[in-house]
């Protein structure tokens, strides 16, 4: 995650995320920085629009968290109906007993 971090810190900069800078910010911080994940980082953002996937992020996170919370409810209300469901009415327990008598 530090790596990432490197790399954001480093484009709000205005600094070019080459393999160089990001190991320098991570050093600076005081982490240990291993040269390969630096590279498939670095070759990972390659052509990535990092402004536009910061807003397209934005825009998921508030959905993403949101879709589980309803996703959760939906299924609390399909529990309820079971539970209603399988009550029987006043009418259907009559005629059940009217049949064991006759």
């Amino acid at each position: 995650m530090e790596y990432v971090y490197a790399a954001m810190l480093l484009h709000k900069a205005g600094k070019k995320v080459e393999e160089g800078t990001v190991k320098k910010v991570l050093e600076a911080a005081g982490v240990h920085a291993d040269d390969a994940r630096i590279k498939a980082l670095v070759a990972a953002l390659e052509g990535v629009n990092i402004d536009e996937a910061i807003k397209t992020a934005a825009f998921a996170a508030p959905a993403a968290v949101a879709a589980p919370a309803a996703h959760a409810a939906g299924e609390h209300k399909k529990e309820e109906k079971k539970h209603e469901e399988e009550k029987p009415s006043a009418e259907e327990a009559a005629a059940g007993l009217g049949a064991l008598f006759g």
